[in-house]
């Protein structure tokens, strides 16, 4: 199957994608780990392996706004002194 750089469809079909240099496949390897990592596949996966109701959803993200709140009140606090 070729490729055409030109057309942005084609793009999208190729997906994440390292390639080998020199047969150095560890160093490539990590390169894929980490943009893996970056856009969040795995995390997204892990999210829908389970089934989890609208309650829970909007029980977890409050709980997420209210410690990310809390972490920055902490910053605020630790930079402005008070």
């Amino acid at each position: 199957m070729r490729f055409n750089k030109n057309k942005k469809q084609d793009f999208e079909k190729r997906g994440l994608y390292v390639e080998v240099q020199n047969g150095d496949f560890g160093k490539a390897m990590r390169k894929f780990k980490k943009k893996v990592a970056e856009d969040g596949l795995l995390q997204d996966l892990r999210k829908r392996e389970y089934y989890e109701s609208k309650g829970t959803k909007r029980r977890k993200a409050k709980e997420a706004a209210i410690r990310r709140y809390k972490r920055q009140r902490a910053k605020d606090q630790a930079t402005l002194g008070y």
